[in-house]
């Protein structure tokens, strides 16, 4: 029995560490950091001055936090209602019977296997450009004048679509493994009683996919919070107004950007405590709104 026990404690031991030191320590470190005055994340402990919430403050009265955080909202709102509600769509086409269901799935679901730099270079310099883009060239085709689709007025919602379309995919697997876990038992008596289509898919798919729906709302949260790639893509030289996130803003105050040299680890801290605390949050939300514990199927 002690062998077993030894044998036990060996296996999880190294895991354990690894939790504790990967893990724990950066996210007690960081909550400690965000009530400190900190220049650097390297500056030694010696150096810290207490400041309580100054942070918080400081970060929740900043132009740029305000202006990140309405960009974020409306990536999650906006983008989150189309990326989910196309990846349902596909999800229950896909599980029909139609033909080819294998190339659609493997089609829609492909560019989450190309890198995402070379996705956004893609979208800036083959779609939106303005002298050669595919978008451009379409409206000219037909005698219109072309669009500055990076502009500072198109940009935002340019970068969003180029986000949505790579995203699509990978919530619509999400939303297949859950309907191919529905019994087809429910959908035969249901046709048998003449419910239609569209009566099925309210009254058994939809409540069944409750766990489902939350986690994939859970991971584009996620996923929202750390939109940073395709921020930094289409803002390469430097962070813009329109399409600044809060992670890009926390980026900027721990290392410097927008022209400003200054550094403040601890406000990126409290910035990054703001943004796990959101997620927190959602996620307690949708557990609220979104229970399936009485489902049984």
């Amino acid at each position: 029995m002690k062998k077993n026990k030894s044998l036990i404690v060996g296996f999880i031991l190294p895991c354990l560490l690894t939790l504790l030191i990967m893990y724990l320590y950066p996210v007690v470190r960081t909550v400690i950091m965000s009530f400190f005055q900190i220049e650097s994340v390297t500056s030694d402990t010696s150096t810290w001055v207490f400041n309580g919430m100054s942070n918080y403050q400081k970060i929740f009265n900043s132009p740029g936090w305000q202006a990140s955080m309405w960009n974020m909202f409306r990536i999650w709102l906006v983008g989150g209602i189309i990326v989910l509600s196309f990846s349902l769509l596909f999800a229950v086409i896909l599980t029909s019977g139609i033909r080819f269901k294998k190339f659609f799935r493997a089609a829609i679901y492909l560019p989450n296997v190309i890198s995402a730099v070379a996705l956004a270079t893609m979208w800036i310099q083959y779609v939106y450009n303005n002298d050669y883009g595919m978008l451009n060239k379409i409206l000219r085709t037909f005698g219109l004048e072309g669009v500055k689709w990076l502009g500072n007025d198109t940009k935002f919602w340019a970068m969003l679509f180029a986000f949505i379309f790579g995203a699509v995919g990978y919530y619509m697997l999400i939303f297949i493994s859950g309907i191919e876990r529905i019994p087809a038992d429910l959908y035969e008596a249901a046709t048998i009683d003449g419910a239609n289509k569209v009566q099925q898919f309210g009254k058994i798919t939809m409540p069944l996919l409750k766990g489902i729906t939350k986690t994939n709302i859970t991971f584009w949260s996620v996923h929202t919070t750390t939109f940073f790639l395709w921020s930094k893509m289409f803002s390469p030289v430097d962070s813009e107004i329109t399409t600044t996130v809060p992670v890009v803003y926390l980026y900027d105050t721990v290392f410097g950007g927008k022209g400003n040299s200054t550094r403040d680890a601890g406000a990126g801290a409290a910035t990054g405590v703001i943004l796990a605390l959101i997620i927190v949050v959602i996620y307690v939300i949708m557990n609220r709104l979104l229970r399936d514990d009485d489902l049984e199927f």
